[in-house]
């Protein structure tokens, strides 16, 4: 009883470090190649060893470790039906680790791409298109990587191929079927290609999106993620960016006109104004000296408005470049010419005889007209 029980540990025991064996074998392989492509790349400071060692090294573990499992089933003694168990189970984790290699091989790719087109450009509309669809087409490739992946895993079972075949008989209908439910899946799926192609918006785009200032921070198969200004994030369906006008302002270019609008009495000299707008500018590293205008655009009963406009190198500057130039026009009306504030006049009319008799008060009217006169006294 012992011996025969003895006799049937080893016939196990045997086989099991066998395949540990293997299996350590085939981690130490894989290990050992990436320890020298992670050396090679520190030494020689290449990206491309770099990246590959950091994004394919775990899955190229494991994947060395099944493939050794599977090579080794070849050579074990052990019973047919348990050989052919294993190898399905080896098999499919192959697919499995393999399909996660291949996933994170696009990886490689994007940092390669990425490292050839850098978004930290000043004029990155080459980049902000190529990048963009790169973007989408390395998550079309992962998706059929896993499918595909799954597909192989699935067809590993007899019983599975024997579905497949049945469903095949029927596939009119079940095309029909899968079309209807998955109509928005497809629509949004064909709306990224259009995206990515004709590219309306890009990575790194600064949108108006829902009355929203933001800048384009991802695009998936299925929604876009707006980065707001105050960093929230803005989460827009595919489809919206083919459907609704949107703003982009950088479109075919970052550059921006920036623009202030001041609301002065009559009184204002337009031509002081011009020359400290012009002086504000020549001291501004912000403005890209393209454009300095100040004009009055518009004039009502009360004050004029003054246009000031001035150009940058893109949105955010032009922005700040905006908010610094109000600031030093206002200042400088403030300080130099107080009385070309806006103000509402009030005139006070002469006293006549027989006007108001009852209270003997005077009559006050108002002008409507551009203020300019000292509260007060009559025009």
């Amino acid at each position: 009883m012992f011996d025969q029980l003895l006799a049937t540990s080893y016939a196990w025991l045997l086989p099991l470090i066998q395949l540990v064996l293997a299996g350590l074998a085939g981690f130490l392989l894989f290990w050992g190649i990436f320890k020298g492509i992670h050396w090679y790349g520190e030494r020689r400071d290449s990206l491309p060893f770099q990246s590959f060692n950091r994004n394919l090294r775990r899955p190229a573990r494991f994947l060395g470790v099944v493939v050794g499992l599977n090579i080794a089933i070849a050579f074990i003694e052990v019973s047919e039906r348990v050989a052919g168990n294993l190898s399905i189970l080896f098999e499919s984790l192959i697919y499995v680790f393999g399909g996660w290699a291949l996933i994170e091989l696009t990886d490689v790719v994007s940092d390669l791409v990425r490292d050839r087109y850098r978004l930290t450009k000043e004029n990155n509309l080459t980049e902000r298109k190529i990048i963009t669809q790169f973007q989408y087409i390395k998550r079309v490739v992962s998706v059929v990587v896993f499918i595909v992946a799954v597909a192989f895993i699935l067809l590993q079972f007899d019983k599975v191929r024997e579905l497949g075949t049945g469903l095949l008989t029927s596939a009119g209908v079940a095309g029909i079927i899968i079309g209807l439910a998955a109509q928005k899946s497809i629509a949004n799926l064909l709306a990224g290609f259009q995206l990515a192609f004709t590219q309306p918006i890009r990575i790194d785009d600064v949108v108006i999106v829902e009355n929203e200032w933001g800048r384009v921070e991802e695009i998936t198969l299925t929604y876009v993620v707006v980065r707001i200004w105050d960093e929230r994030r803005l989460v827009v369906p595919l489809n919206y960016f083919n459907e609704k006008p949107f703003q982009n302002w950088t479109r075919s270019s970052s550059q921006l006109l920036a623009y202030v609008f001041l609301y002065t009495d009559y009184r204002v000299p337009v031509d002081a104004l011009r020359q400290k707008f012009t002086a504000l500018l020549k001291d501004n590293p912000l403005w890209d000296q393209r454009v300095n205008v100040v004009q009055v655009t518009n004039a009502d009963r009360h004050t004029m408005e003054i246009r000031a406009l001035a150009s940058a190198r893109n949105a955010s500057e032009a922005w700040d470049l905006r908010c610094q130039v109000r600031e030093g026009l206002i200042t400088f009306i403030q300080k130099e010419y107080p009385e070309s504030l806006p103000r509402t006049r009030v005139e006070w009319a002469p006293f006549k005889e027989g006007t108001n008799a009852q209270n003997g008060a005077p009559e006050f009217t108002s002008q409507g007209e551009p203020s300019g006169g000292e509260g007060g006294t009559p025009d």
